[in-house]
């Protein structure tokens, strides 16, 4: 038996914009373990558990920068405090997000697709919304940029950072839904099977 990717209309179907979850077709181990069962189960073993504390910390950043961003385009922080405070947790939080999905889709995802062939569908959309966030940390780069460079200019810095704003939206918003449809496909998956079974085990 083989197990066929996804098809580009799969794929679009669950677009990570469009996306609220998965289908019933990708529930069949979400639905016998749900995320209130996860915390204690004796297949939850430590590469899991550090796999969830990066999603922590990735949902935490998100939370950190969108609230000072909310606080400069409501003018309580001048742009260039602004520019100071979220120039270097930016930078951090793409660095870390960019190895995070590097390690997945050369390691992990090749390794979670071939175990259960009813996931592997779900996978190819993961992978799809890595394509999407990276155009989204683009975008986020290049008005963050933007903004760096008006920081003296408060007119121009307003524009700059109403612009950083949208692009900063639009891939946070992505990047929650993205983290909670890859726990829901990946968590029950390894409770089911055992890290040492599944040869993710450390």
């Amino acid at each position: 038996m083989t197990i066929k990717p996804a098809t580009p209309t799969d794929t679009a179907a669950l677009a990570l914009a469009e996306r609220n979850g998965w289908p019933a077709e990708l529930r069949a181990l979400i639905d016998r373990y749900p995320r209130d069962t996860w915390q204690g189960h004796q297949n939850l073993g430590g590469m899991a558990q550090f796999w969830l504390s990066r999603h922590t910390m990735f949902r935490e950043l998100s939370a950190s920068i969108d609230q000072g961003t909310r606080r400069f385009q409501q003018g309580q922080i001048r742009a260039d405090e602004f520019s100071r405070w979220f120039a270097p947790r930016l930078q951090f939080f793409l660095e870390q997000l960019h190895a995070h999905h590097q390690i997945e889709d050369f390691h992990y995802f090749p390794i979670f697709r071939a175990a259960d062939e009813r996931l592997a569908r779900g996978f190819d959309v993961l992978e799809a919304d890595h394509a999407v966030l990276h155009d989204n940390i683009d975008r986020s780069v290049e008005t963050a940029n933007a903004l760096i460079r008006a920081a003296g200019d408060a007119e121009a810095a307003k524009a700059a950072g109403d612009e950083f704003a949208r692009a900063s939206a639009t891939l946070l918003k992505g990047l929650v839904r993205h983290l909670e449809d890859e726990e829901d496909l990946i968590v029950p998956l390894i409770l089911d099977r055992g890290e040492d079974e599944l040869g993710v085990g450390h």
